[in-house]
């Protein structure tokens, strides 16, 4: 019998809803079940040819070493090119850090800042991971709940009443996942109106999502208010937009002061990023970029078909995101409903549970985002996929009663 006595935050932290509901399709697979997995959120695409090349490259001529600990230079030094061009600001070497993917970048940034008790101000609906990597330094999440009526779109009104002597955070995501939700230019302005009225907020921008928009363009906040610079964190990174997901790079770019500090957390946690993967990562950002408007174009017309196959199914409510590649569907009409064996719906989870037991389609309930009542259906994959498990949802949801 094991002895093993897990610490006592195990109890409360759980497992990343998305990453479950991939890890239950490969399962399924495994087991000979037919599956549609609707609920992956990476790319389908192939990395870049050229990328390719640059990591084979790297592996040819023997950099296949440490880097530093904050990142190999010239990768260094092609994001602060970038941020020039975004936001019309000059970083320093020592105001970036690249790291495993941007998950592990804002975790580091709250490892570095957040004490027991310090307070995160999260948007709901959220990407998953956020509430749970805050509680797992002791702080606080405080979920501010965005009303679909609204768009999901945070008020300044909201984020003012959210906003304590112990908030230390603004996690800001756009697109956000998993609704899509973008902001327009006034209402980034008013949100960092509120912010300069607080000093002790730090804004955290995750834009890992920045260049996948369908009907406008990216509206960063210290393009507005570069007078935040000096307490914005941005993070970002190559997954998405080079379809790089499995090759981890992700990066953020701050103050040096906080920088420092996330450089030290990585030093003791793997001591830099795979090199191999991160002159790949240089050859994405120094290379072509024209593949990304076609990719954007392929994205936007499998979510206008994805959202009005949906929308049409009695009980169902969906509309064609802004940006991203999910299509967050309102299921509130099914709540009460019965399964064929006579199970109630109580909640979008159910939905979800119905669903894959009677066609093996699998999605991510909304409770994960922290939203009941809803779904994400990912369009990260062939429109022949979308068409062919929006049948097979609309005949599970036709059995219902």
């Amino acid at each position: 019998m094991s002895n093993l006595h897990l610490a006592t935050r195990m109890s409360w932290i759980k497992p990343s809803p998305s990453v479950a509901a991939n890890n239950r399709a490969m399962e399924l697979k495994a087991e000979g079940r037919p599956v549609l997995n609707l609920a992956a959120g990476e790319p389908d695409f192939d990395t870049p040819v050229s990328i390719q090349d640059a990591g084979v490259e790297a592996i040819r001529t023997g950099r296949t070493r440490y880097t530093q600990t904050a990142g190999d230079p010239d990768l260094r030094k092609a994001i602060i090119e970038k941020m020039k061009t975004d936001i019309g600001l000059d970083y320093g070497l020592d105001q970036v850090q690249v790291s495993n993917g941007a998950k592990q970048v804002l975790y580091h940034a709250l490892t570095a800042t957040v004490s027991e008790g310090d307070e995160v101000i999260i948007p709901a609906p959220y990407w998953v991971s956020y509430p749970d990597m805050v509680a797992m330094q002791g702080g606080k999440p405080v979920l501010v709940e965005c009303k679909a009526e609204n768009g999901f779109r945070m008020t300044a009104e909201a984020l003012e009443a959210a906003i304590t002597e112990r908030t230390k955070w603004l996690i800001l995501n756009v697109p956000n996942n998993p609704g899509g939700v973008v902001y327009s230019k006034e209402e980034i302005a008013s949100i960092t109106d509120v912010l300069r009225r607080h000093p002790q907020v730090w804004l955290a921008t995750d834009d890992i999502y920045e260049v996948l928009r369908f009907d406008s363009d990216p509206v960063p906040p210290l393009k507005i208010a570069p007078d935040l610079a000096d307490r914005t964190l941005l993070i970002n990174g190559v997954s998405k937009t080079y379809a790089m997901t499995g090759w981890r790079i992700g990066y953020g770019v701050g103050p040096k002061a906080l920088i420092k500090a996330m450089n030290i957390v990585q030093s003791q946690v793997c001591t830099s990023a795979s090199s191999i993967a991160q002159f790949a990562a240089t050859a994405a950002l120094k290379g072509p970029q024209n593949f990304i408007d076609d990719m954007c174009s392929i994205y936007s017309e499998r979510a206008s078909v994805a959202a009005d196959l949906l929308d049409s199914v009695s009980g169902l409510k969906a509309e064609k995101p802004a940006g991203g590649f999910f299509i967050f569907t309102d299921c509130r009409e099914l709540i009460g409903k019965k399964t064929p064996s006579g199970s109630v719906i109580e909640s979008g989870m159910d939905v979800v549970s119905h669903i894959l037991d009677d066609t093996g389609v699998i999605l991510v309930g909304g409770e994960a985002f922290g939203v009941d009542g809803f779904f994400r259906l990912s369009i990260a994959t062939d429109m022949e996929t979308i068409k062919k498990g929006c049948g097979k949802i609309a005949s599970a949801i036709g059995k219902l009663d």
